[in-house]
């Protein structure tokens, strides 16, 4: 069994959508997925099989400050819009309509994990194409709900924050649904390292919901010690690890198209290394 996480990063996630994008074209086939952030979001359009749909979210929709803006901030506390991004943009007729028939096609018979962090207790849950329906994406949105630049996100009744804080590289998770071998995409150089004094200091940012500051506090422990498994399994040969080589210093709102495209692009070259180490199962590479 083939698994892939894809751990998002905000628009650093156009690299994962280039990856998802090449897989597509060659035929490649995944049996669990587990998408934290937009990461989940690049697996919904590979599901659904909307090649380059995440790639123009990117590069064009981003630098609308419906989108995100800092007039979104002064006006509702919240820089990302997730509702205009996952409702009014997404939904059937929208500009960035999800085919969530497809969606629901591409899914079937396979895992696919959502992960967000709940807000006041700062642990991980895990939604799958069941939480979803026509036109109903909140579970998108409360996995890209980015702390201190938004606050929680309410979702049927509770509160949500981006599944990378508690929860970064799910590669255990990905093991105990069964894997073999699983592809590991990265939207940083696969050296980079989180900053425990840096994520100390951001959780003094999150007063409001102290288990989730804890989370933060936390998550350069968790996200180094999920690298070092990582690299620990590539080592055995049951993980990819697929990461760029230069961000160019990206961060996780940059509005940069140049250096989105270029991001891509990377995604669109490094995504061939998979063909050669998912080429021992039949049942991953298909053609259409």
């Amino acid at each position: 069994m083939i698994g892939v996480i894809d751990v998002g990063g905000g628009e650093r996630a156009v690299y994962g959508a280039g990856v998802f994008d090449r897989c597509l074209d060659l035929g490649i086939e995944f049996d669990c997925l587990i998408g934290v952030s937009a990461g989940a979001a690049n697996q919904v359009s590979f599901l659904s099989r909307q090649r380059g749909r995440n790639y123009i979210s990117y590069t064009q929709f981003a630098r609308r400050k419906e989108y995100m803006s800092w007039h979104n901030f002064i006006t509702t506390r919240n820089y990302l819009n997730l509702d205009y991004i996952y409702s009014d943009m997404c939904n059937r007729g929208g500009e960035d309509e999800i085919d969530f028939e497809a969606l629901k096609r591409g899914a079937e018979g396979r895992i696919f994990e959502i992960i967000a962090t709940d807000a006041n207790t700062g642990r991980p849950v895990y939604f799958s194409v069941d939480d979803m329906a026509q036109d109903e994406y909140g579970v998108l949105k409360c996995t890209c709900n980015l702390p201190i630049v938004n606050g929680a996100y309410k979702y049927k009744g509770k509160y949500y924050f981006d599944g990378g804080l508690s929860n970064p590289i799910p590669i255990e998770r990905a093991f105990e649904h069964g894997c073999d071998k699983v592809v590991v995409i990265l939207t940083k150089k696969r050296t980079y390292r989180r900053n425990y004094l840096q994520d100390a200091l951001m959780a003094i940012l999150i007063p409001q919901r102290p288990m989730s500051a804890a989370s933060m506090a936390r998550r350069a422990y968790v996200y180094n010690s999920q690298m070092k498994l990582c690299e620990k399994y590539e080592r055995e040969g049951r993980v990819l690890i697929v990461a760029p080589e230069d961000t160019e210093g990206m961060l996780a709102l940059t509005k940069d198209p140049g250096k989105l495209e270029r991001l891509y692009n990377r995604g669109l070259r490094d995504a061939e290394a998979i063909r050669d180490f998912v080429s021992g199962d039949k049942k991953i590479l298909k053609s259409y």
